[in-house]
């Protein structure tokens, strides 16, 4: 949970268009007041934020990536119209990595469709997709969410759910080949 609080902090400072108070933002990091003033301090010690306020986006980014722990849980399909069917759905959803980077920054090819899923909702999409498609290695890669705080932030566009950008970024870099010079691209124009 240590690492998951961390990042949650990180997040939230991130997605934040203004420095939060210290109470606001352990309410949105879902994380103890005194659990948030500790980390603050060990970021201010790293000279990557000063009080709740970001001083170096870039290196906090650098930061969370160092502490980033990767979803282990996945499931791989292929799925004809894979858009429309997630126009449908009411399952609780976040596109991430190339998808995502391709509907808010246009540089990679949206080669597969990958997306945080929350573990109750698992079985459910595999039915779903299983119906529509074919199970096995496709366009299709869903991320079983080992934290529901990875949704906060997102947003939607063209009806699609995406994570946040901070939340894209640390996944584009993590995906990493092509990617990593699309997270690059996104961190300098965000």
């Amino acid at each position: 949970m240590r690492g998951q609080k961390r990042e949650r902090i990180i997040r939230v400072l991130l997605i934040e268009a203004r420095p939060l108070s210290k109470n606001e933002l352990s309410k949105r990091a879902t994380c103890t007041r005194p659990w948030v003033i500790a980390f603050l301090k060990e970021l201010e010690a790293k000279k990557l934020v000063k009080g709740t306020r970001i001083i170096n986006h870039e290196k906090l980014i650098k930061y969370w990536l160092s502490i980033h722990q990767k979803p282990k849980k996945h499931g791989l399909y292929m799925v004809k119209e894979p858009y429309q069917l997630l126009r449908k759905t009411k399952l609780d959803y976040a596109l991430t990595t190339y998808r995502a980077e391709n509907l808010v920054q246009k540089y990679l090819f949206p080669s597969r469709m990958d997306m945080y899923i929350r573990e109750e909702d698992r079985e459910k999409w595999h039915k779903l997709l299983s119906k529509h498609g074919l199970v096995g290695a496709g366009n299709i890669k869903l991320i079983v969410m080992d934290d529901d705080h990875i949704m906060y932030g997102r947003r939607k566009i063209n009806k699609l759910y995406i994570v946040s950008i901070p939340q894209l970024i640390i996944d584009l870099f993590t995906e990493g080949g092509v990617c990593v010079e699309a997270a690059e691209l996104l961190t300098k124009n965000v």
